[in-house]
Parts: structure tokens; sequence; C-alpha cells
């Protein structure tokens, strides 16, 4: 990932920085979105109510299905 340095006026432009932006360029064109970054902090403390080893067992048994058989199901409810 690249990194860049924006100035303090630019800073300014973007505005709080409370949800995304998209950015564009003098024309209008749509040229990237921005996300900014959120507040770890609020996390922390806190837990997620399934264990690493019920994770790493779901990962082991539970693989998933293809995009391709649920996209059929999908389909199959219309």
């Amino acid at each position: 990932m690249v990194r860049v340095t924006i100035d303090e006026t630019f800073r300014a432009k973007l505005g709080n920085l409370d949800s995304p932006l998209e950015l564009c360029d003098e024309t209008g064109r749509v040229v990237g979105h921005f996300i900014p970054e959120q507040d770890r902090s609020i996390y922390e403390g806190v837990e997620s109510p399934t264990s690493n080893e019920e994770l790493e067992r779901r990962l082991r048994e539970e693989p998933g299905r293809p995009l391709e058989d649920i996209l059929r199901d999908l389909e199959g409810r219309q």
C-alpha cells in the first residue's frame, strides 16, 4: 500500500472524517473512496462470544460453500 502524507489545508477539505468520502477530480469523475480510520479503543475490553477453539473447529469442519452453490440456491427462491 502506498502512504500519502497530506497537509493541513487538504486535511481541512476532508471535513470531520467521521464517514466515508468519495474523492473526485475537477470534472466530477470519482477517482477513489476514503474510509476513515476508526477509533479502536471502543473495542477495548470486548470479547468475542465465540472461543478461538470454536472458530478453529468451524474452519476445520465447516469450510463453507462455493459461491456457485449459494447463487443457485438464491435463484431458486424467486
